[in-house]
């Protein structure tokens, strides 16, 4: 007699997302540029600065190249910080068909300090580029000879889904700028893989409370920042890890293009030494690259360790557990570390004069006290205005009824 008792069916297995390190600006925008050329489907790009040179001409006669097959093309870029672009410089995309939008429109950043501090490709929703890199012309290079050091990532699969699906909810946005900011963040659990994606506010922080988790527990740190001045709280766990017993390795900025955070960053330095953290500082270039290596947890994506970043931004971060691409982010900061200075405590602290501590006090009492202050008392009487506005309006409609 037959045996008719079904058999369980094997499950399908699970997509798993992965990821290729995108070492330089050059590799990371020739990567980009030929991911555009093969959409079938759809583009979704997202940049904090466009800048109208060789560089960004190549990436928009690409994207119309794209619409013109009949391609879906969707461009958002941050008005802040792509001052410099004409407004008209869309137009032979927009004229095809394509899509072009403002995050938030200059008046808009200027009075709220809202900022769209993300960095983004998307292709046919199952490839994404993510990291520091602009597209601008001064990250094309290999960030020692040539161009500043910035790192990326070429990711396919699941988690590239969730990232076209964050930038549809940017893009579509129909929240009052400043109202949005009491919607908490969003994290996005994968498989081998958690998206962090922070908005502007406080108290409900994805990636700063994610690192902090994760240094609790930590045995071995080695960050590339290019923009730190992280939280009180962050300051601690570091030097806790460092007190402890722990390896704790800073790749920080020693040529930057905003001063004012490098020097702020060094009003940081001698209690960091004083810990037992060992701070290194990138020669060849202006760094930009934001990397952390957490024991075996690699975080990567648009987000420094300052107030912006951590408070203020929109920002796009990745927390990754693969050995094989901790691995491979431990090599990328060895090479790194070939082209810094180690800070030697003792020469630190007989090189720091009255009058160099007042300018670095002076530029972390900005950049942490006065920038966010201001930020939230316009935010505050914006708001204020807007829900007044709000509650008039529901009013002026429960009266019609």
């Amino acid at each position: 007699m037959p045996n008719t008792n079904p058999q369980p069916s094997t499950p399908p297995p699970v997509e798993r997302s992965s990821f290729r390190w995108l070492a330089t600006g050059a590799e990371a925008f020739e990567m980009m540029l030929a991911a555009i050329g093969d959409a079938q489907v759809s583009i979704k790009l997202e940049m904090y600065i466009f800048t109208p040179g060789r560089l960004g001409t190549r990436f928009r006669t690409a994207l119309v190249e794209a619409r013109n097959r009949g391609v879906r093309v969707q461009v958002l870029i941050d008005a802040f910080g792509s001052l410099g672009l004409p407004s008209n410089f869309w137009t032979p995309l927009t004229d095809v068909g394509g899509e072009f939008r403002w995050f938030n429109g200059l008046r808009a950043a200027l009075r709220y300090g809202r900022r769209n501090h993300r960095k983004l490709l998307v292709i046919d929703g199952q490839r994404a580029f993510i990291g520091g890199f602009n597209v601008s012309e001064e990250y094309h290079g290999d960030g020692v000879n040539k161009g500043w050091r910035d790192l990326g990532l070429d990711i396919h699969g699941p988690l590239a889904a969730a990232l076209e699906k964050s930038f549809a909810q940017l893009f579509d946005e129909k929240t009052h700028p400043l109202l949005s900011r009491f919607s908490p963040d969003t994290t996005v659990q994968g498989d081998n893989w958690t998206l962090l994606l922070s908005k502007p506010g406080w108290g409900h922080r994805a990636f700063k409370g994610a690192i902090i988790k994760e240094l609790s527990s930590a045995r071995d740190v080695r960050i590339v920042c290019a923009y730190f001045v992280p939280t009180w709280r962050l300051r601690r766990a570091l030097m806790k890890v460092a007190r402890r017993g722990g390896r704790v390795q800073l790749v920080l900025a020693g040529r930057s293009d905003l001063e004012l955070a490098r020097l702020a960053s060094h009003s940081l330095y001698s209690k960091f030494l004083d810990a037992g953290v060992e701070i290194y500082e990138y020669q060849p270039q202006i760094l930009h690259a934001k990397l952390f290596l957490i024991d075996q947890a690699v975080y990567a994506g648009s987000a420094n360790l300052d107030t912006r970043s951590l408070n203020i931004n929109h920002e796009l971060s990745v927390r990754i557990a693969d050995p094989k691409i901790a691995a491979e982010a431990g090599i990328l900061i060895e090479g790194d570390l070939t082209h810094c200075r180690r800070v030697d405590p003792q020469t630190w602290r007989a090189s720091r004069s009255f009058l160099i501590k007042l300018l670095e006090h002076a530029a972390y009492f900005l950049m942490v006290r006065i920038d966010p202050h201001i930020t939230s008392l316009r935010w505050r009487r914006r708001a204020r205005k807007a829900l007044e506005k709000r509650a008039r309006r529901n009013a002026k409609k429960a009266g019609d009824g």
